[in-house]
């Protein structure tokens, strides 16, 4: 149960990082758009971009609360583990 714990409070990205990261990543796409001439296939393509680049952040950051969030996994197995360390 120590080690649950320890291990859900670690998280090792800062929110100022995350912050850099959208704001580059924001600058990027705009400074794409302003030298493309306005049309449906640009808005498209940089909203499934936009789509892409969100989802890969929402992942990598799920990653660091692997017990708790919207994607989660069993600590039945680290448990059984410890229960076998313990032995």
């Amino acid at each position: 149960m120590r080690w649950l714990v320890i291990e859900e409070g670690y998280t090792s990205v800062s929110p100022p990082l995350i912050i850099v990261v959208i704001f580059s990543l924001a600058i990027t796409f705009i400074s794409f758009a302003l030298h493309a001439p306005p049309n449906w296939t640009l808005v498209v393509t940089f909203l499934l971009a936009a789509l892409s680049v969100s989802g890969v952040l929402f992942l990598i950051l799920e990653m660091y609360t692997p017990f708790r969030g919207t994607i989660q996994i069993s600590s039945d197995p680290m448990r059984a583990a410890l229960t076998y360390l313990g032995q």
